[in-house]
C-alpha cells in the first residue's frame, strides 16, 4: 500500500497527505494523477484505479487544502475560512459514488469528481457530526494527520503508534538519557 489510513475517515486522511507539512521538507502524497488514483482504490472509495488527469489532480489538491484549515479551525474553535467552506461544500453537492450489488458481493465504480465527492461529504460529517470533541492533530510537531481520538480517556497524542509515537518516544527517552549522564 502506496498511502496510510491513520484517521479511518476520508477526508481527514486526505487533509493527510501532505506530509511534514510544518517541516523544511514537506513530502507530497499526491505527485502524480496516478498517486491520486491510487489513494482512492486504497482508501476504498472505488474499487477500480481510476483514469485520473493532470486537472484532477488540480482539484484534489484544492480540495485537500480547503479540507485542512476547516479541520484545524473546528479543532481550535475557530471561525472557518469562507473560500474553503464555499469549495468543500460545492464539492459535496455533486454526485457520489454508487455501490453496485453483483453476483459476488459489492462493487463500487466512481469517476474523479465522485470519489472526491465522497471525500468532501465526509469533512461534511466529520466537521458537523457528535465526533467532533475527539477530533485531535498529532502531538509529533512535524506530523499534521488528523484524526479522532476514539481512545479511552481520549488519550491519544499521535496519528499511530508506528512512526510518531515511537519517534516521540524514542526521542523523550533520548533526552532523559543525556539529562541523567550531564
Amino acid at each position: 500500500m502506496l498511502h496510510a489510513f491513520p484517521a479511518e475517515s476520508p477526508a481527514l486522511d486526505f487533509a493527510g497527505t501532505l506530509r511534514v507539512r510544518r517541516g523544511p521538507h514537506t513530502r507530497e502524497m499526491f505527485d502524480s494523477p496516478k498517486s491520486l488514483a491510487l489513494w482512492f482504490l486504497e482508501c476504498g472509495i472505488t474499487d477500480s484505479e481510476l483514469a485520473c488527469e493532470p486537472s484532477d489532480l488540480v482539484e484534489a489538491v484544492e480540495l485537500r487544502e480547503a479540507i485542512y484549515p476547516l479541520v484545524r479551525a473546528k479543532i481550535a474553535g475557530e471561525s472557518y475560512d469562507e473560500k474553503a467552506l464555499s469549495l468543500v461544500n460545492d464539492v459535496a453537492s455533486r454526485p457520489a459514488p454508487v455501490p453496485q450489488l453483483t453476483a459476488t458481493g459489492r462493487r463500487i465504480e466512481a469517476t474523479v469528481q465522485q470519489a472526491l465527492s465522497h471525500v468532501a461529504r465526509d469533512a461534511v460529517t466529520v466537521l458537523s457530526g457528535p465526533e467532533v470533541p475527539l477530533l485531535k492533530e498529532c502531538a509529533n510537531p512535524e506530523c499534521t494527520q488528523f484524526y479522532i481520538d476514539r481512545s479511552r480517556g481520549a488519550r491519544r497524542a499521535w496519528c499511530k503508534m508506528d512512526p510518531c509515537g515511537n519517534k516521540i518516544k524514542a526521542a523523550a527517552y533520548r533526552a532523559r538519557k543525556r539529562a541523567v549522564q550531564a
